[in-house]
């Protein structure tokens, strides 16, 4: 009870300290302040805030300085570097505690633009379901050096681009799973925004590493060459037929089918939600519940109407294969999270559950170890 008391209390100054901070900047500026004196202002209220946060319980102090204590998680944070063929990869991984890693499910995590490693995991809270259903977490981090903005590049899959950032992805988790011993048939993968983009690459490029992926306010995939045409189809969605994109993809080569959930806010402004529309086609196809005509025949699917949002499954022996989950007046933002961090609202059901919930029903029988190397597409 006091641990849950204590949650409360820290998320709400969380909240307030936030709501605090834009009326101090609005009334500053509303009254005509000159910059100095708005920074000196500014710069007193930050001293007596963090005055305030040191007489706060250790507990929810800890939930705002790192992802360690992201969503008061207790286990095991640790920083590294990964030194990929292609390129090194900063990265954040996180284990319960008190549990073996050896066979243990992993869950890998795909920030996007203008995130980091600390922020997402923050800001979804993921290390807390991993604490209580006992999975890993790692959390690959595009570097400043690679994009200003840390996007990785979803619509490059050349191997100085997109291509060896996917590359990069698996290598890492491929050397995780020697190291720690996490179950390979359960090694999952979601992503927001550009790290959902990139998530996209990875399921049509190296299917056989992932059991499962999750795509939240992601872009359609197979169109976009360049940031321009990226931002084109972030806006507007795939101007040809998706089903026709994927299987230029995959030209003659068998796929092994890649279960998906979709979510997307359907007041997104940045990645617009015909987006999410197009890439569920684009996983019945990959998964052979659609051909060039749309979805077959016999197809088994239904929607729920659940609080604020809807739910379209599309099933395969009883088991949900592809779902789209549509978030009433949600944002450009992670569903359910931690809306104190950018790019993460407290709007909508918990994605990061709705997540776990899926991923937790699906297991790759045969993992690839190998690569696809020869599904590159040049960009040029």
């Amino acid at each position: 009870m006091t641990k849950d008391l204590t949650k409360l209390w820290a998320g709400g100054m969380r909240r307030l300290l936030a709501i605090q901070n834009r009326a101090a900047r609005d009334a500053m500026e509303n009254a005509g302040l000159r910059a100095p004196r708005r920074q000196a202002i500014w710069r007193a209220a930050q001293d007596a805030a963090r005055q305030a946060e040191q007489a706060a319980p250790a507990r929810a102090r800890a939930s705002r300085v790192g992802p360690r204590a992201a969503a008061w998680a207790e286990g095991e944070w640790s920083r590294g570097e990964h030194a990929a063929p292609s390129r090194a990869l900063p990265y954040g991984l996180y284990v319960p505690q008190g549990r073996s890693t050896a066979g243990m499910p992993l869950v890998v995590m795909l920030h996007g633009c203008k995130q980091s490693t600390d922020a997402f995991a923050e800001g979804t809270r993921m290390n807390l379901l991993a604490d209580r259903h006992g999975f890993g977490v790692v959390y690959p981090e595009q570097s400043e050096r690679a994009h200003p903005h840390q996007c990785w590049h979803w619509y490059d899959a050349r191997d100085a681009a997109g291509g060896g950032e996917a590359e990069a992805v698996v290598s890492l988790v491929e050397a995780l799973a020697l190291e720690h011993g996490f179950d390979r048939s359960r090694v999952y993968l979601a992503g927001l925004s550009a790290g959902a983009g990139l998530a996209m690459m990875l399921a049509v490029r190296a299917p056989g590493r992932f059991a499962a992926i999750a795509l939240h306010s992601g872009p359609a995939f197979g169109e976009a060459r360049s940031g321009v045409s990226a931002l084109d189809v972030m806006r507007r969605g795939v101007h040809r037929d998706p089903i026709a994109l994927i299987d230029e993809a995959l030209g003659e080569r068998a796929y092994p089918g890649m279960p998906a959930i979709v979510i997307q806010g359907d007041a997104d402004t940045v990645v617009a939600p015909v987006n999410a529309e197009q890439l569920a086609l684009q996983l019945l196809r990959l998964n052979g519940l659609a051909d060039a005509r749309g979805v077959r025949a016999g197809v088994v699917s239904h929607e729920i109407f659940r609080e604020g949002y809807r739910e379209q499954d599309y099933d395969c022996d009883g088991v949900s294969v592809v779902r789209l989950c549509r978030v009433a007046g949600l944002d450009h933002a992670w569903s359910g999270g931690d809306d104190s961090v950018p790019f993460h609202s407290s709007a909508g059901p918990d994605a990061s559950a709705l997540i776990w919930d899926f991923f937790a029903s699906h297991r790759r029988v045969h993992v690839d170890q190998s690569f696809d190397d020869e599904l590159t597409q040049d960009a040029n």
